[in-house]
């Protein structure tokens, strides 16, 4: 029991992690001179950066706020199981954590679907997606798997 427990609280810190990468990484999409992030735009010149705000288009102050909100959602959920943890019942089951856990993960797959679709300015053969918005879509499935594990664990003395 010990070690599904470590393991599972592994995962959640994983799952945390990429998820607080990914929304602050400032490569969301690159073209090798240029990255392109959900809160601003940089250029390298002679090895310095220029950044300058992202565009104030809808559709990515929604992906920014689905990525906090994944976040924020995610860091509940493991303070919710750390209280739990401490608190249920012999045999209980922790779905208030999984509730949580399962929400960040639809915020997660929502921002990157919406990014994936919306962002315009892939018209480059140079451009590429970068590592923040692989780990975007890397944390939908570990934290759906992680919310689905918390609904299948039983809390055992």
């Amino acid at each position: 029991m010990l070690a599904i427990l470590l393991a599972t609280i592994v995962l959640h810190l994983t799952d945390l992690i990429i998820l607080f990468i990914s929304t602050c990484a400032n490569a969301w999409r690159t073209d090798g001179v240029r990255n392109y992030h959900l809160w601003y735009d940089c250029t390298q010149k002679n090895g310095e950066a220029d950044c300058s705000g992202t565009s104030d288009a809808d559709w990515l102050q929604a992906v920014q706020a689905l990525m906090v909100l994944a976040t924020i959602f995610c860091l509940i959920s493991f303070i919710f199981f750390l209280c739990q943890l401490f608190t249920l019942v012999k045999g209980g089951r922790f779905f208030f954590t999984a509730v949580f856990q399962v929400l960040a993960s639809l915020f997660v797959m929502s921002g990157a679907i919406i990014y994936t679709v919306m962002s315009p300015e892939m018209k480059n053969e140079n451009d590429a997606y970068g590592y923040a918005f692989v780990l975007a879509w890397l944390a939908f499935p570990l934290t759906l798997i992680s919310g689905f594990i918390y609904i299948v664990l039983r809390k055992k003395e």
